[in-house]
């Protein structure tokens, strides 16, 4: 079977162009967001997150599954970064750029519950993943990627994703299952 996704977000190229050219290393790889894509669309109307915008890549792939009725808010605490997003996604009126640390957000959300949550930061992946899961509706959907080595990682980081796999059996209110496959995949659902 051949995985290579076969449509693309009409932004994800100049996207990581940018990426490219500004030294950023971390954007979604192009499976991950075939999936994120897929699982967007299953959410029509839904009120969407995702922590840890970057360059935009996760944030154009969420945007070419969702439904038309659908919103992103995408989360970032680096402005010059999430810079790079806002060029080439804000026209979409779907999607919501907040620069803004995700613990902070966590602390002061009070909009609607979330249909789906893609974690690429730590917040709401290695530490609040109990608080996100609460946000989310029944049904609501909970993706993370990079649960692979990187060569991003710092030396610590191992431990950091040994230690969430580890506890996702313990964790309330969440169905989820880990994938051996892109960069490494956790998808679960809100029960």
């Amino acid at each position: 079977m051949d995985d290579t996704p076969f449509s693309h977000p009409p932004t994800l190229d100049a996207i990581l162009a940018a990426a490219e050219a500004t030294g950023f290393a971390m954007s979604c790889e192009e499976r991950t967001g075939s999936l994120l894509a897929t699982l967007a669309a299953s959410k029509p109307g839904g009120h969407l997150v995702e922590f840890g915008t970057g360059v935009g890549a996760g944030a154009a792939w969420l945007l070419h599954g969702m439904h038309p009725d659908a919103r992103l808010l995408s989360i970032e605490a680096d402005e010059a970064v999430q810079a790079i997003a806002t060029k080439h996604l804000a026209a979409d009126p779907r999607v919501t750029f907040e620069t803004t640390d995700a613990d902070q957000w966590l602390d002061t959300y009070e909009g609607p519950r979330l249909a789906l949550a893609y974690v690429d930061c730590r917040p709401g992946k290695f530490h609040r993943l109990q608080d996100l899961i609460a946000l989310l509706e029944p049904g609501g959907l909970y993706i993370v990627d990079d649960l692979l080595p990187q060569t991003t990682w710092p030396p610590s980081h191992q431990h950091r994703v040994d230690t969430l796999l580890a506890h996702l059996p313990e964790v309330p209110n969440l169905r989820a299952t880990p994938m051996r496959w892109a960069s490494g995949l956790l998808l679960g659902a809100r029960t």
